[in-house]
Order: C-alpha cells, then sequence, then structure tokens
C-alpha cells in the first residue's frame, strides 16, 4: 500500500495539466463537481460515475451495540450513512494493481 493520497489540489492540478483552464478555474472546477455531488447525496440522490462507482446514502435503524470492554448494552441512534459500491471496471483495476 502506498502512503500517497489523492487531494483537492492534485485533482486541480490534473484538470489544469489535462484540459488546459488555468489554475483558478481548475480549482474552481473541481470545488463545484464535489459541491454538486456532495449537495446531491445530502438531499438523497445516488451518484453514479460511469466506471468509477456509485454513492449513495443510507438510513440505518437505530439498534443496540454493545462497549466492547465492559460489555455494557449502548444505544445507537438512527442514522444516514454514506456508502460507496464500486463499478465492476473499478474493482478489476483494483484487481489487476495487486499483481505486480
Amino acid at each position: 500500500m502506498s502512503d500517497k493520497t489523492l487531494t483537492r489540489m492534485d485533482l486541480s492540478e490534473a484538470v489544469f495539466r489535462e484540459v488546459g483552464l488555468s489554475r483558478n478555474e481548475s480549482a474552481e472546477l473541481v470545488e463545484r463537481v464535489l459541491t454538486l455531488m456532495s449537495d446531491s447525496l445530502v438531499s438523497g440522490e445516488q451518484v453514479k460515475i460511469s466506471s468509477f462507482g456509485t454513492f449513495s446514502v443510507r438510513e440505518k435503524a437505530a439498534r443496540v451495540g454493545r462497549n466492547p470492554k465492559t460489555g455494557e448494552e449502548v444505544p445507537i441512534e438512527p442514522r444516514r450513512v454514506l456508502t460507496f459500491r464500486p463499478s465492476h471496471l473499478m474493482k478489476d483495476r483494483v484487481a489487476a494493481g495487486n499483481r505486480r
């Protein structure tokens, strides 16, 4: 595993190099795309990116959990969680990276 993390700055720099927009325009474009994705997820929509995967929000019901140290039962409130399901193409690309 690599310690490298892809950041917003990396994305905007890639847009700058590949598309030819200015650095400011590239950063604004990346920021706008991420904002649109976030806003869609907050409103309950799925975000599906072809050949990459699908982001969605799922409702989790209230339940009783257990503190692993003490064994004490603890109520867990209902909540919304973000899920990601990679496409088959993404799964294949990641698996191919394991065969180096």
